[in-house]
């Protein structure tokens, strides 16, 4: 026993000596090793665009910088994407970017902030090309603003216009015994329709259809101003696939050249004047953003404070993928009660969630109004709860593509109780009083209990209704009238009273520092989440290698599903939540 003990003692021995210089090498390199993300930009450089790896505005501050130095996205986020596309606009030493192969993960509202960065780099009268070996209609939205469009000679243009395809559900739960008994208020609440038909109701099929000929119609107006292209031709040819081959692509100007992908390098060698068979600089737009981000220029007093609310609103804490009440409350709190703070902008990318967190932050948001003023700024969705968290602004601000509305709410209970009779299973429940057992997934959901839950759906749905219509400055019948859980894009919302303006985040700063009565300010970023680097050893060395190793067998789609169907599992209470998510390839 005494060898065995020994043995254990020098392996938990050497474990800690281990670690112990891991952490000191990492603290040695901090002290005297300088920032490895700093990247020295050289005369005559391009900047390359590539946004894979970003996908949230924010890419958050922890309490403990040594999470944020093991983050997967190293604290970058569009917000950052965007600061440095504006300062390469003023940069000497940048002459254009280059947008190679990118695979931008963003959304909609999100792309439509990039391509306008994109634009304004352009009046500086630098260069913007782009090359693919082939577009999506995302990226061809994105990229259709570069001076010349590479194509590659065995590409395509995928032009094809938006559709979006629901599963239902009904038959699988009658012939799989699992069923989902559904609670809803809202007529257009289509997130539980699939649990209750097998088609698609008519009030669903309006309001998707009229979702997607809004954002469609944003989508192409755009590329026509950008490739003086008509909007008539523009939908000929995504109705008869008029850019599938390269040739067809190029006769209808949608690029301008047929090339691979050398021939692009040969054309920013001619336009840098350097020598075919020299490299030319290069600067990752990453890399570029982490020096902008690390490199504050502006050190005035007054601030804007930018609380970023992204992802499902859940409960908790909140991380840089979901919305807590804990570091939305905190945030808003600390820039309330900072003099230096004139106003507050609330950035929603956010499909909604959980009811209560939804009213917790909406609190928040009406002593901070108290204050100073608050302007929304919505990003790709703030829909539900995400709207509801909105709707007490100042002023709202979406763009013309930001998913927004679905004023309803619903609460689902699965149910066991066919199933468990087929494989022999009878519940039987005992109990004190009449409603004591609450809700068993084994036991028929009764009328009692059912007529319950309904009524805190009425309950919260009347709350969300007359929340929305203090805020709006409408009547409760108006906001039931355009309620009842329909979606709505920004361009529509605006039409009905739901936002205020169309504009991106620059234009919501604008509003905020005019309320606020500044001119010269700086914007600070919000919250900082408090989350601890020994969390983050909680599961070391194995929770990120699993995370990997499940989206290298599954595929990146599959893992997202699997995370959805996490999430469910994580949602407690009645739901605001978006009934649709919306990506556009």
């Amino acid at each position: 026993m005494k060898f065995f003990g020994n043995v254990m003692a020098t392996v938990v021995g050497l474990f800690l000596f281990f670690m112990l210089s891991f952490f000191m090498l990492i603290l040695f390199s901090a002290l005297f090793g300088g920032d490895p993300d700093v990247v020295k930009v050289d005369d005559n450089s391009v900047l390359v665009f590539d946004m894979e790896n970003v996908s949230n505005d924010y890419g958050g501050k922890y309490t403990d910088p040594l999470v944020t130095m093991f983050s997967e996205g190293k604290s970058i986020g569009v917000s950052d994407i965007l600061n440095a596309i504006s300062e390469a606009k003023k940069d000497d030493k940048i002459k254009g970017i280059s947008i190679l192969n990118d695979n931008t993960n963003t959304g909609i509202a999100q792309t439509k902030a990039l391509r306008d960065a994109l634009i304004d780099f352009k009046k500086s009268g630098k260069f913007i090309v782009a090359y693919s070996n082939g577009y999506t209609q995302k990226e061809y939205y994105l990229n259709s603003v570069a001076d010349t469009i590479y194509l590659n000679p065995q590409g395509e243009v995928d032009f094809k216009g938006l559709a979006t395809e629901v599963m239902y559900f009904k038959d699988f739960q009658e012939k799989s015994g699992i069923t989902m008994e559904v609670i809803r208020h809202g007529k257009y609440k289509s997130a539980v329709e699939p649990f209750l038909d097998n088609k698609m109701s008519e009030a669903n099929r309006t309001q998707l259809t009229a979702m997607l000929n809004s954002i469609w119609s944003s989508i192409v107006t755009e590329i026509s101003q950008s490739r003086k292209v008509t909007v008539e031709k523009l939908n000929e040819l995504a109705n008869n696939l008029g850019a599938r081959t390269p040739e067809m692509a190029k006769a209808n100007k949608l690029v301008d050249r047929i090339a691979y992908e050398d021939e692009y390098h040969d054309a920013i060698r001619k336009r840098l004047k350097v020598n075919k068979d020299e490299k030319y600089n290069k600067v990752k737009l990453l890399d570029y953003a982490r020096n902008v981000a690390t490199s504050p220029s502006n050190f005035a007093k007054d601030r804007i404070a930018i609380v970023y609310a992204q992802g499902e609103i859940l409960s908790g804490e909140g991380d840089v993928g979901y919305i807590g009440e804990g570091s939305i409350r905190r945030a808003l709190q600390e820039a309330r009660k900072d003099e230096n703070v004139k106003a507050v902008v609330l950035r929603v990318d956010s499909p909604g969630g959980s009811a209560l967190t939804s009213d917790l932050i909406w609190r928040e948001l009406e002593l901070t109004k108290k204050t100073k003023p608050v302007v929304v700024s919505m990003g790709n969705y703030a829909a539900s709860g995400g709207y509801y968290i909105s709707c007490n602004a100042n002023t709202i601000f979406a763009e013309n593509g930001t998913i927004t509305g679905s004023i309803g709410v619903f609460g689902t209970l699965p149910n066991l109780t066919k199933l468990s009779n087929k494989v022999g299973i009878n519940s039987v429940q005992v109990k004190t009083h009449t409603n004591a057992s609450g809700y068993s997934p084994f036991v028929p959901l009764d009328d009692n209990f059912r007529n319950t839950i309904q009524s805190e759906i009425e309950r919260i749905y009347t709350t969300f209704t007359t929340k929305v219509a203090q805020g709006r400055k409408l009547t409760v019948a108006q906001v039931d009238s355009i309620g009842q859980g329909r979606v709505w894009t920004g361009a529509e919302a605006l039409k009905i009273g739901l936002v205020d303006k169309i504009g991106g985040m620059d234009d919501a700063i604008k509003e905020a520092a005019k309320l606020g009565k500044t001119t010269d300010y700086r914007t600070q970023d919000y919250p900082e989440y408090d989350k601890k680097f020994a969390d983050l050893l909680a599961g070391f060395p194995f929770a990120k290698s699993k995370e990997q190793l499940i989206k290298e067998e599954l595929g990146t789609e599959n893992y997202e599903i699997l995370q959805a169907a996490k999430r469910m599992t994580q949602r407690k209470g009645v739901q605001a939540l978006l009934p649709v998510k919306i990506d556009i390839h």
